[in-house]
């Protein structure tokens, strides 16, 4: 038999987010601790929920997987989350902006929210997140197990960390 046995799979953490949202904005210290402690032990997902009552939402989504497709999701959707209340004052050309920014093709994100060339993947998303039971963001889904963060933060990176560390426990055994 030889070393070549397939990599253990890693835990999921979904993290259904709305790229306009306060919320989703004041969970970005939980997320980075997660990524600081587990690295790459657990998958972080960003995963589409824009809200209507976020005008710039669903382009926001749109650009994030722009982004994505590029190299550069979480670090896009962070500097996005990071400025909230600019986008909603000034919407799409700061989603352009913040690509150039992070040294990303901006006239490819011009196109792409032009093109439209994302939203099949953003609906997906949405019907997904709807079909689980995703009413406001953020919203984790990890372990098969879903936490709303939009009414609380409180206490959900540590709920998260006791999923994470049962489920990489239960992957050690096996």
């Amino acid at each position: 038999m030889s070393d070549s046995s397939p990599a253990r799979a890693v835990p999921v953490l979904d993290v259904w987010c709305e790229l306009q949202c306060p919320d989703c904005h004041g969970a970005l210290d939980d997320l980075r601790a997660l990524r600081a402690r587990y690295g790459d032990r657990l998958e972080l997902r960003l995963r589409h929920f824009p809200l209507e009552k976020h005008q710039h939402a669903f382009a926001a989504a749109q650009a994030a997987e722009e982004a994505a497709e590029q190299g550069k999701g979480w670090p896009y959707a962070e500097a996005v989350l990071a400025r909230t209340e600019e986008l909603a004052r000034r919407g799409e050309p700061l989603l352009v902006e913040v690509a150039r920014e992070l040294g990303l093709d901006a006239e490819e994100f011009d196109t792409a929210l032009i093109d439209g060339r994302h939203i099949l993947i953003v609906d997906a998303d949405q019907a997904e997140g709807k079909a689980i039971g995703v009413t406001g963001t953020p919203t984790y889904v990890i372990g098969g197990e879903r936490l709303d963060g939009g009414k609380s933060q409180a206490g959900l990176r540590e709920r998260i960390e006791e999923i994470a560390d049962r489920l990489l426990a239960t992957a050690q055994e096996a």
